[in-house]
């Protein structure tokens, strides 16, 4: 099965190489950004917000408990980190095509409180006028007024973490909310103006039987949302279910199953099937997790976040007091970093590209195989079986080749 990214992608997923709270590694490491320039002009933005009201079994993500006063000594870090990123020399020559605000839980946020982030990077950066502005939401934290807010404030598009509406799955996963809970917060949504709106949802779940799967899939459609994120279950270190395990889940075959039902319900709505996990209508694609699947260039800030620039990757402290202290002390908040070499972004591009219905260039999998005859044995036998399929100059995978994705892409390392 195809790997678990949830919407705004692959914040979390890429290894530093530097211990992630050690304040002596942390001044050499500030520098590194400014030294190194995007190749770009246009840059994504992703702001982490770390805090969630409970912390979900499936998830790795870099969260904290919401306790008093978090909230506001992380606002006052983001924004003096927001002005020292503005403050690189080169960020005057860059503009901002998408901001991402994932988490955790980002619609803890108020409407005044992520008004004010925003308003401090457009102070800072030059963000083109249709930008999108994304915001994860968990259903049980917001409400007309509140989404009609983020809209006040620049929000264009939404993301809402809906995942299951079975009630009998959401207490057991970490969810606050109910299914009759989950279809009101995405009807505040539109009353809201949110023309631009995705759910998110998870397969392969303990509990969770294919006809249950289809119920939900067809509820979340008749919805008509703009957007569709489904997930398969994955128990990543990191998690409580990965700590500690969990009992009940589908077998692979089950879960092969739900991916199956998914997409042939979303393909007979008229999504594009346009990413592993992600549907959409047409020109509804995520703009910003297009900046991930294409291996270009992003900044981003708060707690744990991970960016690219130039062919520096590079990771902040995860720690949320840590971060608000470095901070505080004038430095950005960078606890690791890595140069990427050619053969490295090689690999990135081919993978994260294989991962969408575009593609990648035919010339750029001939570089990779190379005089490799072993690897291109595997990917002609891939073509054979039409999990690999040539279209014009450019190479893709099937609809079954997505689900079985991850063979190749071990291959392709």
């Amino acid at each position: 099965m195809s790997p678990a990214h949830t919407e705004g992608g692959l914040r979390q997923t890429r290894p530093g190489s530097a211990s992630a709270d050690n304040p002596s590694e942390l001044a050499p490491l500030s520098s590194t950004l400014a030294d190194n320039p995007p190749e770009s002009t246009e840059l994504g933005f992703y702001v982490h917000v770390p805090f969630c009201a409970k912390r979900c079994g499936y998830c790795s993500f870099n969260t904290a408990p919401l306790e008093d006063g978090t909230m506001a000594r992380y606002l006052e870090a983001l924004h003096r980190e927001i002005d020292l990123l503005g403050g690189i020399a080169w960020s005057s020559r860059v503009r901002l095509s998408t901001i991402f605000f994932g988490g955790g839980t980002p619609s803890l946020l108020a409407a005044e409180e992520l008004g004010a982030v925003l308003a401090r990077i457009r102070a800072r950066f030059d963000v083109a006028a249709d930008a999108e502005v994304t915001v994860e939401c968990n259903p049980e934290s917001v409400t007309r007024d509140k989404l009609a807010g983020y809209r006040a404030a620049g929000v264009n598009r939404l993301s809402l973490g809906v995942q299951s509406l079975d009630d009998s799955i959401l207490p057991r996963l970490g969810r606050l909310h109910d299914a009759r809970g989950a279809r009101v917060a995405f009807e505040a949504a539109r009353a809201a103006g949110c023309d631009n709106l995705s759910v998110d949802l998870m397969y392969g779940l303990p509990g969770l039987d294919p006809d249950g799967w289809t119920r939900a899939v067809e509820a979340v459609l008749d919805w008509e949302p703009d957007h569709l994120s489904a997930y398969g279950l994955t128990l990543d270190a990191g998690s409580l279910w990965g700590a500690a395990g969990v009992e009940g889940l589908p077998t692979e075959d089950t879960q092969i199953d739900q991916y199956w039902r998914l997409a042939r319900a979303a393909a007979a709505r008229g999504l594009e099937h346009y990413e592993i996990s992600n549907y959409a209508r047409p020109g509804r694609r995520s703009r910003h997790n297009q900046i991930y699947w294409r291996a270009a260039e992003y900044l981003a800030a708060g707690p744990g976040a991970c960016g690219f620039v130039g062919r520096l990757r590079y990771a902040n402290v995860k720690a949320t007091p840590r971060y608000c202290e470095t901070l505080a002390g004038g430095e950005l908040p960078i606890a690791s970093s890595e140069h990427l070499s050619k053969g490295q972004r090689l690999a990135e591009r081919l993978i994260l590209g294989l991962r969408t219905a575009d593609g990648i260039p035919a010339a750029l999998l001939e570089t990779r195989l190379g005089g490799d005859a072993r690897l291109r044995d595997l990917v002609e036998r891939w073509r054979a079986r039409a999990l690999l399929v040539d279209v014009d100059d450019r190479v893709r995978l099937s609809e079954a080749g997505f689900l079985l994705s991850d063979a190749l892409f071990v291959e392709l390392l």
